[in-house]
């Protein structure tokens, strides 16, 4: 975006020229920065304070570093990043500035300091939380929640579908048993009659064979005894 790379550029500006300020020129920084000096080593109780040398060089590597990270947010080198180091880099400008416990004859120009630094502070931020239209870390954590959410729920439906498919083809596998027992049972009963059928004709055939033997027999045997007769009357 257009605005983004002309913005960029010009937040980056201030950054860059007090960096550079404070590393070429460092004794205009070092007496606020001796008074910030001077309230961290009463807050930690340190009883060897700093040398003015050594303030010096505090200044100008602070100052090195803030112009550095500038001109990274004015290229567009890892903005947010920049910004950010941008935004940590003033706080103690802003707590050297601060005007609540300065006398009056500085209160007005360190109160316009400490402004402007508060300031710089607020745009820094901004700019280190601009995503450059992507999505941030909170909506990109709620749409993994919400994937995982929808990848369980995919899961459940998974193993419900399959256990209703195995129901299923249990019943069919059941069904088809069932009705297997039923044809071969029709079969065995179809077997069995006809069998029977067969069995009923073979003792009836041979039922009608022994009555007609046993006819011939006696066909036989009377014509005997008729013979008989005959020869003793004759």
């Amino acid at each position: 975006m257009l605005l983004r790379h002309l913005a960029r550029p010009m937040l980056a500006s201030w950054f860059v020229y007090d960096g550079l300020q404070a590393a070429l020129k460092p004794a205009e920084h070092v007496r606020a920065a001796r008074s910030g000096v001077e309230l961290v080593e009463k807050s930690a109780g340190i009883e060897a304070p700093l040398s003015e040398k050594q303030v010096a060089t505090l200044v100008r590597a602070h100052g090195a570093a803030t112009a550095v990270a500038g001109l990274f947010l004015a290229v567009g080198k890892a903005p947010r990043t920049a910004a950010l180091t941008l935004a940590a880099l003033t706080v103690p400008l802003a707590v050297v500035n601060q005007p609540f416990t300065s006398g009056e004859a500085t209160r007005a120009e360190r109160t316009r300091k400490f402004v402007a630094n508060v300031g710089a502070i607020g745009a820094a931020l901004i700019a280190g939380a601009d995503y450059e239209g992507r999505p941030g870390v909170q909506w990109r954590l709620e749409k993994a929640r919400h994937d995982l959410a929808l990848a369980k729920q995919a899961k459940q439906e998974a193993v419900v579908a399959s256990a209703k498919g195995a129901v299923k083809d249990v019943s069919t596998s059941a069904r088809g048993a069932a009705k297997e027992a039923s044809r071969s049972t029709k079969n065995a009963a179809k077997h069995a009659a006809k069998e029977a059928g067969r069995s009923a004709r073979r003792a009836t055939k041979a039922a009608q064979q022994a009555a007609e033997h046993a006819a011939t027999l006696a066909a036989g045997a009377v014509h005997d005894a008729e013979a008989a007769v005959r020869a003793k009357v004759a």
